[in-house]
């Protein structure tokens, strides 16, 4: 059915036009990622908004009696939920403006549907703490404004006439955003956002004009075609480095308070939702900031913080084909992370009733403190299939392949978030997602030498063969001072923590090659510890062959540097040795004082290549 001649839209033209215009803009989302450079040029505009649309499919095609009423109203809490990145936020407030205004009607005349668009375009405009023309608002009041006209040389004017008459003065209103930023002058571009919303626009036109739903991507063809070289901006390093959003639910917020409590804390800030939900978008370096505001207005979940820094490598990095990422159970040394351009994924840590992103919202430093001190023992949960989609959405629109390296899965349900999430994505990359069978600093191991291989320019699949060889070989062991934390947080009965203590043994634990936790052995006595700790790793590592090394340790820097020199004596065939400090991954279970080794064979990807 067509609504080309109607002065009405009903529930469900409404919603057929609104997946048609949700399929082209995810058709569109890899341009949209290539011509991103405003507000930050990392690269995630088309991802965002698919994602952020996307989660409105549910809601569009579900049988319903359909009222634009509350199709609207489940639209916009669909994307207030769903909502990914500044321009996925303004969306969000759009559709908000546009249910607020239809909220009693049963079906659109197109006055009613110009008031919609116009309330939708004021919404956007002020969730904004700095509204700049010559973006996604530019082209959201260039439609509202060209309705208007429309409407007012031709009242009577059908749906058809209006979207036949609004198209053109979009197609300009987008051209101007080239000559109306610096940053996307100087790119040569358009706003990517802005692009979004008239992609949106065009496919909703499809089905109003000519009865047609624009069908989803094909992604066989995204995949063959080449944007290699249209990746715009400048690899800047921006002022903030984290793209920080939650929602915060209350009974009755104070959006006034909210936005100026937020604005002190960065930039970027978009507010869009209502008084008893609201999703904040900012960029910020101290995201629990972001989160601790929240809560001061009610209760706060769906928090996340993604790195714009190493996206924004990401997306200006030719000289390697496919990306690694990792969850934040894999403990690697920071200047590995920067140097290598590791992204990773957080785990999430809950003290009472505080909730935290792993070594994102929190640093293994005042996870430590916590730890501690906090009365309420943590509990430690994998992250979100969503979370690892958004990510592996993002990579996988910049790659040609993206390779996960995700904690043990006889440990965790992260392996099967991830697999999950890989399933589910639509991004032209391809995703493979790989069972460390390790965790902490062997998991790292494993990831920093796949990361080596990238940078190299090994064939992925050549990586992903000898990352599977070396997961067999890669060994990690750990030794817990304090058997307190693991008695409090359930993993060992209390009688074994006494018999420990009453036969002076310290039970050295490790990660079998099925992934699973068992003991290694004993040591015994608590004098010497550390030499012991050495001697026992010296026994259990060949002697034959060169081999890499890996110290973590909690908040015991001193130890870890003892430990490193002993091995260093002990072991003469070490060729790298790094210490880092510990996550919550075994952290968790053994608290301060913990140490943890990891051993792998000494391999290049040079010995993998040809």
């Amino acid at each position: 059915m067509s609504a080309s001649t109607s002065i009405y839209l009903d529930g469900d033209s409404l919603c057929q036009a609104l997946i048609s215009g949700v399929h082209r803009v995810i058709a569109d989302q890899d341009f949209l990622n290539k011509i991103n450079v405003f507000p930050v040029a990392d690269g995630d505009t088309g991802t965002n908004l698919s994602l952020s649309l996307g989660a409105t499919l549910d809601v569009l095609q579900a049988p319903a009696d359909k009222h634009v009423g509350t199709i609207l109203a489940s639209v916009a809490d669909a994307l207030l939920d769903g909502a990914r990145g500044n321009s996925g936020a303004i969306m969000a407030q759009f559709f908000q403006g546009a249910s607020d205004s239809a909220s009693d009607l049963t079906r659109f005349t197109t006055t009613t549907f110009s008031q919609a668009i116009r309330t939708g375009s004021e919404y956007a405009h002020n969730a904004l703490s700095n509204p700049v023309e010559g973006t996604i608002l530019s082209v959201i009041a260039a439609f509202a404004a060209s309705i208007e006209t429309r409407l007012a040389a031709f009242e009577e004017s059908d749906f058809g006439d209006v979207f036949e008459a609004t198209l053109p003065a979009l197609d300009q209103a987008l051209a101007a955003t080239t000559g109306q930023l610096d940053v996307l002058r100087k790119a040569g571009v358009v706003d990517a956002g802005a692009r979004g919303f008239v992609d949106l626009v065009n496919g909703m036109s499809e089905f109003i004009l000519h009865g047609r739903i624009v069908d989803e991507p094909d992604l066989s063809v995204l995949r063959s075609t080449d944007f290699s070289g249209l990746t715009h901006g400048d690899a800047t390093d921006y002022a903030y480095r984290y793209c920080t959003e939650c929602i915060v639910t209350g009974a009755e917020i104070d959006r006034r308070k909210l936005r100026e409590s937020l604005a002190r804390l960065g930039e970027s800030l978009v507010l869009a939702g209502s008084k008893r939900k609201a999703r904040i978008h900012i960029h910020v370096d101290d995201p629990q900031a972001v989160f601790d505001v929240g809560r001061q207005h009610g209760d706060v979940s769906a928090e996340k913080a993604d790195d714009m820094h190493r996206q924004q490598h990401s997306s200006h990095d030719s000289t390697r084909t496919f990306a690694v990422i990792t969850d934040s159970a894999a403990d690697i040394a920071d200047a590995d992370m920067e140097r290598l351009d590791i992204h990773m994924v957080p785990c999430r840590i809950q003290f009472g009733n505080r909730g935290y992103l792993d070594k994102v919202s929190i640093s293994s430093e005042e996870f430590y403190q916590q730890l501690a001190e906090n009365p309420h023992h943590p509990t430690t949960s994998q992250p979100a299939p969503g979370d690892f989609r958004r990510q592996f959405q993002y990579l996988a629109s910049h790659y040609s392949d993206v390779v996960s390296i995700n904690l043990t899965g006889a440990a965790s349900g992260t392996l099967e978030a991830a697999r999950s999430a890989a399933d589910r994505s639509n991004a032209p990359g391809r995703i493979h997602v790989i069972n460390s069978f390790n965790a902490s600093m062997g998991q790292g191991l494993l990831t920093v030498f796949a990361a080596e291989c990238a940078v190299a320019g090994l064939p992925v699949e050549a990586t992903i063969a000898a990352v599977e060889s070396l997961i067999p070989q890669t060994h990690t062991y750990a030794v817990l001072s304090n058997l307190d934390y693991a008695v409090r947080g359930g993993r060992i009965p209390r009688w074994v923590k006494t018999a420990a203590e009453w036969t002076r043994l310290t039970p050295v634990i490790r990660i079998t090659t099925a992934g699973k936790i068992a003991q290694s052995g004993c040591i015994v006595g608590k004098s010497n510890l550390i030499a012991k700790l050495a001697q026992h790793i010296a026994r259990r590592v060949r002697s034959d062959r060169p081999i890499v090394v890996a110290v973590g340790h909690a908040m015991c820097a001193e130890s870890a540097a003892e430990l490193q020199q002993l091995l260093k004596q002990k072991v003469p065939n070490i060729r790298r040795l790094s210490v880092a400090e510990l996550g919550t991954a075994i952290g968790v279970h053994g608290g301060p004082g913990t140490l943890v080794i990891a051993t792998q064979p000494y391999v290049t990807p040079a010995d993998f290549a040809g």
